[in-house]
Order: C-alpha cells, then structure tokens, then sequence
C-alpha cells in the first residue's frame, strides 16, 4: 500500500531513536499544502508516531494507538498488536486509509489495516510515496561515522524529496535520547 504526498521514517542509531517526514499535501497531482505536520511526540514524548495517507484517517489512528498505549503503558509492543489486531477486525477501521510508523527507544513498527505489524531487522522503516528512496538513503546512511539518526532521518527526507515528486523539503523530525 502506497501513499501519495508522505514520506515517513524512523531511524535507530546508537540508542537513540528519530522519526521524521515531510510535509507536503497532496490531493491527486495537486499540492494543496506544503508545511503540514505528519510526525507527532505520544505520552510525554516517549513515543514517536508518523502518518501516511488520510489525515483524517490517520488522527483516528493515533487516537485509537494513544488508547492501547494507555492500557499498556510502557509496552509498545503490546500497545501496537493490540491496535493492529483491532485494526483488522473492525469493519469502521479496516476501512481506514493510511499506515502508521511507530517508534520507541527499543522499538519501531509498521502497522496497516491489512494486519501487517512489522518490526524492522536493521532499526529502519519509512512509509509513504517516497519511502523507498528514503529507506535506500538511510540504509547507505546508517553505517557512517559521525551522523546520528535525527541527521540520518533528515539527509534521507532530503534525497527522497529530490527523487520524489510527492515529498518535499519542509521537513520535521523528533528524537528520543
């Protein structure tokens, strides 16, 4: 499933963790925005999550994911499964339209209406119309010296933006310690 006008990703590098993403709207082959705000900080700062596709799909999303981690505070893991598996079986929120991207200190997830809950091997995952380019960057990226993840979240939303004509260069990234 891709989104057009996203481009979301999270990077974990030497026990920090940050997620990025730009901000360009998009409805169809037209920009309607250009500086929105598809990254948010969930409980204190704690946790990092990130939209792709419908806004007003993926606000539903967060608040449904604030929810599960509320009744699981301290356990993303838990808090994710537990929104995918909701995710999938009710018929109002399987037809939402977007992915999430969420991130911790120890963890970062995939997650879809499709059931997909997938937790990457290399502490990498981005979503969205130019996620691959800026999941190829930050994979080049990543075993250099001397970049941390917010500078490796940030380089790679500039070269998706450069490849991507539904990413732009009004990016925002968060970071935990």
């Amino acid at each position: 499933m891709t989104f057009h006008g996203t481009t979301i990703i999270a990077v974990r590098k030497d026990g920090r963790t940050a997620l990025g993403g730009d901000g360009q709207v998009t409805i169809g082959d037209t920009v309607v925005k250009g500086q929105a705000t598809k990254v948010r900080a969930l409980k204190g700062g704690k946790v990092l999550a990130g939209f792709a596709g419908s806004v007003a799909d993926a606000l539903t999303l967060y608040e449904k994911f604030e929810e599960k981690l509320d009744r699981h505070p301290a356990n993303l893991p838990r808090a994710a499964v537990e929104l995918a598996k909701d995710w999938r079986s009710d018929r109002v929120l399987r037809r939402l339209e977007a992915l999430l991207v969420v991130a911790d200190r120890e963890h970062i997830f995939l997650l879809s209406g499709g059931g997909e809950l997938i937790e990457p091997d290399d502490g990498i995952m981005a979503v969205g119309s130019g996620g691959n380019f800026a999941l190829a960057a930050a994979r080049a990226l990543l075993p250099e010296d001397g970049r941390n993840a917010a500078e490796i979240v940030r380089r790679s939303l500039e070269i998706a933006a450069d490849i991507c004509v539904f990413t732009n260069r009004s990016i925002t990234v968060l970071e935990l310690d």
